[in-house]
């Protein structure tokens, strides 16, 4: 069971892994034996997630999301099968708690007026620095 929240849970049945030979420290291991683990979770398929979370995710996660609906997650930087297992869940739970994640609403502040008033005042400033150094047109 791969907890994401207290309230949401994802049973291991929804979670698939399968195991291919990995690049990185292992010397002749690397070669021999399969570590590199690649968890597949099925998006659309699942029951443990309700619609309104099926969509923030996939609007949240849509470059991890393939046609089918599959998140695919890859570990390969440890040198057991067990380590990059344990990575990849780690991943894929940080991964759905952030995707589903509230988005805070923008609470509208008002400008102070001191700030405003002294903007326009620093403009005006400006301005007659400017004014002086242009040339004196012959009605003045």
């Amino acid at each position: 069971m791969v907890r994401i929240y207290s309230y949401i849970e994802i049973e291991d049945r929804e979670i698939t892994f399968t195991y291919t030979t990995s690049r990185g420290p292992g010397g002749q291991n690397v070669n021999k034996v399969n570590t590199r683990a690649v968890l597949r979770f099925d998006l659309d398929n699942s029951p443990s997630l309700d619609d309104g979370q099926k969509k923030m995710i996939r609007e949240k996660l849509s470059g991890r999301i393939n046609r089918r609906g599959i998140i695919q997650i890859s570990a390969q930087t440890n040198r057991t099968r067990e380590g990059n297992r344990k990575a990849a869940l780690e991943r894929f739970s940080a991964l759905l708690r952030e995707a589903l994640r509230p988005v805070k609403k923008r609470r509208r502040t008002r400008i102070p007026r001191g700030v405003v008033e002294s903007r326009l005042k620093a403009k005006k400033h400006r301005k007659k620095i400017k004014d002086k150094r242009r040339r004196p047109e012959p009605g003045d």
